[in-house]
């Protein structure tokens, strides 16, 4: 056989060939088959694919029956890590979400590092909402227990339950007798301090005028 005045080996096109089939594999992944290079999977080293480039029939998922490897796991997030295999490039797909992609990341042994500046931050977003619901969370635990405290003083909370207030408090503790036990003895005896004071007051005047009596006689 020639071509442009060279001779081709019609035996080494045909390994050629031979060579080329034995180095392709099949991965079924949720049903959907992708047909690759065992070179390929070998691109990023310590991944799980690159484990199957390396002995792919040796795998467990091998079928020697249908001649693939099969695995349940999402399909369409698998087509975004064989691209990345191919192109060296890893994008998140935007109808995914993060939770799910990082899951499935993991399972294929790829770091999330990889990640292409422009899927970063719908990758991530996913993070910054349990930030939020987290300190959400924080804040009606901390209105609760607030809740337990006013009730163990015997406070009765009156309006929304936004959380009490140190400073409301010792305002209902002062100004509100009737609004716990505590407020009550306290308001008793700063009643009492007051009587005390006002006859004090009364006794010390007495005497006063008791006294100036003596002097003019």
């Amino acid at each position: 056989m020639k071509l442009d005045g060279i001779k081709l080996d019609k035996s080494d096109s045909n390994a050629s060939r031979s060579t080329s089939r034995k180095d392709r594999v099949i991965i079924n992944v949720g049903g959907n088959r992708h047909e690759t290079y065992l070179s390929t999977l070998r691109v990023v080293p310590d991944s799980r694919l690159a484990w199957i480039g390396e002995n792919a029939s040796k795998q467990a998922e091998y079928d020697p029956e249908t001649n693939e490897l099969f695995f349940d796991r999402h399909p369409g997030v698998f087509a975004n890590v064989l691209n990345y295999y191919r192109t060296g490039k890893l994008h998140c797909p935007g109808d995914v979400c993060g939770p799910l992609f990082e899951e499935e990341l993991a399972f294929w042994g790829i770091e999330e590092l990889q990640m292409e500046p422009c899927c970063w931050s719908n990758y991530t977003q996913h993070r910054e909402a349990q930030a939020t619901l987290k300190a959400f969370e924080g804040l009606q635990k901390g209105n609760a227990e607030s809740d337990i405290d006013n009730s163990a003083l015997g406070i009765e909370h009156i309006g929304p339950k936004t959380g009490v207030t140190l400073k409301q408090k010792a305002w209902a503790l002062l100004e509100q007798p009737y609004s716990s036990k505590y407020a009550q003895i306290l308001a008793m005896v700063s009643l009492a301090v007051i009587v005390l004071s006002v006859t004090t007051f009364c006794v010390e005047s007495m005497r006063f005028t008791e006294n100036h009596k003596n002097i003019f006689r």
